[in-house]
């Protein structure tokens, strides 16, 4: 059992929560203006884990057939037979579980809306079957993350979460089809859909690029709608400098150093974002 349990959090790849995680906090912390309650970090980080353990285990679970025929992924858990399709599906309703208790205890508005993260895990696999947008649900999904932080805080909706998750959209979608390059083949021969089989690296780097600048507009915009200090804002020039860093080394490296564009690079944008709205808070 326990083999099984680090298979599947190795197959989901749990370190990747660090893209979404620290957008929760920061959501969380813009809407308390200050520090928030054990309560809230406790239940929120909950809701987070337990959230995206559910929905990555979901895309491998409806992903499964698409994976065994692609090399890259041929070796993921349910494909090369490491885990069951059947023991995979009692993770995702426990993870499902815990989700919406962690969703009604942080407040009826968190409850009440809690069926939309599921909609939208469940759209992100399927979509790729049939548009090339589906990037932007992926985005979509991420985006739940500080807009539903802010929720759990205050009750209600609110501009700045708003330009905060539509910044989060830009981020997730420019770096998922920069992603999708390693599969540009693959997916044009078995007539999955995404961004790069679609139009082809120049133009998917061009839009990756207007996308992450926008993604900076939206977050400045968050910023000053909620009356955030120099420090904050300070952090956005920062993560502007490490988008720039990742599209550099997707520029003149190509895929061969995909990791660090993709991961190092998104992983210092969101933590560097949270480190700079703690200390924008603290001076």
């Amino acid at each position: 059992m326990i083999k099984k349990i680090k298979v599947f959090f190795q197959d989901i790849k749990f370190e990747h929560s660090l893209f979404a995680l620290p957008f929760a906090f920061l959501g969380l912390i813009l809407a308390e203006r200050g520090m928030p309650s054990l309560f809230l970090w406790v239940w929120i980080t909950v809701a987070m884990v337990s959230f995206r353990t559910f929905a990555m285990g979901l895309n491998r679970f409806l992903d499964a057939s698409v994976d065994a025929m692609n090399p890259r992924t041929a070796a993921r858990a349910i494909p090369s037979g490491q885990l069951s399709k059947r023991w995979v599906g009692v993770i995702l309703i426990v993870s499902a579980l815990i989700f919406e208790f962690s969703a009604f205890k942080l407040g009826p508005l968190c409850f009440l809306l809690s069926p939309v993260p599921f909609i939208l895990a469940a759209v992100y696999p399927l979509m790729k079957r049939f548009s090339y947008l589906s990037h932007f649900v992926l985005g979509s999904v991420l985006a739940i993350a500080p807009y539903g932080a802010w929720i759990a805080s205050r009750g209600s909706l609110d501009l700045a979460p708003t330009f905060l998750s539509l910044g989060v959209i830009c981020w997730v979608a420019g770096f998922d089809m920069v992603y999708a390059l390693q599969d540009v083949e693959f997916d044009r021969k078995t007539g999955l859909h995404s961004f790069p089989a679609k139009f082809g690296t120049a133009v998917t780097l061009t839009t990756t690029r207007s996308l992450h600048f926008l993604s900076v507009i939206f977050w400045i915009l968050a910023g000053y709608w909620n009356g955030q200090g120099v420090v904050f804002f300070v952090g956005i020039l920062c993560a502007a400098i490490f988008l720039g860093r990742s599209h550099y080394l997707i520029r003149s490296y190509g895929i061969a150093r995909i990791n660090e564009s993709f991961f190092v690079m998104n992983v210092a944008v969101s933590v560097g974002l949270l480190i700079a709205t703690v200390l924008d808070q603290a001076i």
